[in-house]
């Protein structure tokens, strides 16, 4: 099963772009309470308030995560992603759980595995599944699964 296999896909009305419908989806004050705790844990340099700042927005975080200066996780459905133990997000990576499209958008959960490492301003999309102890090189754009122990590099990110 691969990325697009694990989408939700919500239709949208009407000519306008989908984007213009996420607040039929949340609320602007759940989005700016959510941004607060997103620069928190962008710009904190302790990891420990780096992780309470995840979790205070939905992000499972286990235990050992690291999560790199100015890494950004997706800040309209967080809850969807999860951080096994011992994962890095290295500096500047994007993790989005969200797409939007002309006439829909797509939401899906990300899981970056134990020990399972996101290089510096990579960016994975939803309903990517990095496995344990793989590896997703510096600038890669992630959109397909990358199995446990595999390293990917590149746009879009391929095995090495």
């Amino acid at each position: 099963m691969g990325r697009h296999d694990r989408l939700d896909v919500h239709r949208t009305p009407g000519r306008r772009n989908s984007l213009w419908h996420w607040p039929d989806a949340k609320t602007p004050w759940r989005i700016m309470y959510t941004y607060v705790f997103v620069l928190v844990a962008r710009i904190a340099p302790s990891l420990r308030v780096k992780n309470w700042a995840l979790r205070r927005i939905g992000v499972t975080v286990e235990r050992g995560v690291s999560w790199g200066l100015e890494a950004t996780p997706d800040v309209f459905w967080p809850e969807l992603i999860t951080l096994r133990e011992d994962a890095i997000v290295g500096y500047d990576a994007t993790i989005l759980c969200h797409e939007f499209l002309q006439d829909e958008y797509r939401t899906g959960a990300v899981v970056v595995g134990e020990r399972a490492m996101v290089g510096a301003g990579a960016v994975v999309l939803p309903g990517v599944e990095i496995g344990a102890d793989a590896r997703v090189a510096a600038n890669s754009l992630v959109a397909d699964d990358v199995p446990a122990g595999v390293t990917v590099a590149g746009v879009p990110a391929a095995e090495e």
